[in-house]
């Protein structure tokens, strides 16, 4: 069993050594900025970004990141590395984001550009492969963005993944298969998942409308009819409103100079709106008429939709109304199990995140307290004071008046 075992281990070895780490950064030198091009594309205000673990953390080094430090700018930072292409293998993006501000507008989201890319001129409209990530703005734009370039076009999913919005850590991972599946992940928690042809419109439909059918003219689409028997009631018609009865002219009413007095109208009681006869079960329903669909001739199959051929830069290209995010951990492999890893930390950041917070929150409460009362006491005094001023006012006055007598 010897050689069996030799295999095993053989084939594990292997398995580990195909699985490549493309990019992983945890920000953990103060030389960052060595490895991080800024871009200088003309007329845009951009913000820096400051390497800290904020201002609440689990841990002072490990949760270092970088951080946007400046309200109502772009930021548009990236990383090169050797490029590559996911062909037969998974693609794993994962970062992790902490909107420390308690952020109301702005991005959260990388993007995976080809080795196209001039960094220094990095911009909104410049061309990338993935765009992935948190987006916030308002209480309506609270989403999680994937997209993808596809033949020149950018192609978002078609369906509404939220993102969070608290002010602790949380890694958001991608994950796109050979067999072009797909899953979202935060926190390590699948929140999305499916297939890339049915969520994005990379390709035409596979069916269309025939445009050669039409319904039928004898087509009896109505479920109901009226019922040729019911007759309306005689008594039905009645005036919408009617005088007020208990209206009587006004004493002062003049007629030559008023007018003629007319009694103000009052919704009629008796009213009953527009008769409508019973509806029938109609006999000759035929259901809904469906347009029959055709083989889409436009429909070209492509089991590449997964693939992108060329991936050698990573970058931050965003813009925020209120800054304080923090940027770390960011991952690009195809070792799924690597990022399940490190994605499975999060629970202790986060519960250190908030054990410092929350005692930072009591510091601040009693701080405030302090205040209140401090402030509080100071009108109690101003208030005795004017009370005395006011004793010490009168009882010159009437001293004053004593001595006049």
């Amino acid at each position: 069993m010897m050689w069996c075992k030799t295999v095993i281990v053989l084939l594990a070895t292997v398995g580990f050594i195909s699985a490549e780490v493309h990019l992983q950064e945890n920000f953990d030198s103060e030389n960052w900025e060595d490895t991080w091009i800024y871009s200088k594309h003309p007329n845009k205000e951009f913000g820096k970004f400051v390497l800290t673990p904020g201002t609440f953390f689990n841990d002072a080094e490990a949760d270092k990141g970088i951080q946007t430090s400046q309200d109502a700018r772009f930021y548009a930072a990236s990383r090169k590395f050797d490029g590559f292409s996911n062909e037969d293998k998974p693609l794993v993006v994962q970062f992790s984001v902490k909107h420390e501000q308690n952020i109301d507008c702005g991005g959260g989201y990388v993007k995976l550009f080809d080795c196209s890319l001039d960094q220094t001129d990095m911009h909104g409209e410049s061309p990338y492969e993935i765009m992935f990530g948190p987006d916030i703005c308002g209480p309506g734009t609270k989403k999680v963005h994937v997209i993808f370039s596809y033949k020149g076009k950018n192609h978002l999913i078609s369906k509404d993944i939220r993102c969070k919005d608290d002010v602790y850590t949380h890694f958001y991972t991608l994950i796109v298969r050979p067999d072009n599946t797909y899953e979202v992940l935060i926190d390590n928690e699948k929140v999305e998942s499916g297939n890339l042809e049915d969520d994005w419109d990379f390709l035409a439909p596979k069916k269309i409308k025939d445009p050669s059918a039409t319904k039928p003219d004898d087509w009896d689409d109505k479920a109901t009819i009226p019922d040729p028997d019911d007759k309306k009631p005689e008594d039905w018609d009645k005036a919408e409103h009617i005088p007020d009865p208990d209206a009587t002219k006004p004493e002062d009413w003049d007629d030559e100079m008023d007018g003629e007095w007319e009694p103000p109208m009052i919704d009629n009681p008796e009213f009953k709106g527009e008769w409508q006869p019973k509806q029938l079960d109609n006999p000759n329903y035929k259901g809904a008429w469906e347009h029959p669909e055709i083989a889409n001739p436009e429909y070209v199959a492509d089991d590449k939709l997964y693939l992108r051929k060329e991936i050698c830069t990573l970058g931050f290209d965003l813009w925020q109304v209120k800054s304080g995010t923090i940027f770390d951990n960011v991952l690009i492999t195809d070792d799924v199990e690597l990022a399940a890893k490190i994605a499975g930390e999060v629970k202790t950041t986060q519960a250190g995140e908030k054990k410092m917070k929350e005692a930072q929150d009591e510091v601040q409460r009693k701080k405030d307290e302090e205040e209140a009362k401090k402030a509080s006491d100071k009108d109690d005094e101003d208030e005795d004071d004017d009370d005395e001023e006011k004793d010490e006012s009168k009882q010159d006055k009437d001293q004053s008046e004593h001595d006049e007598l």
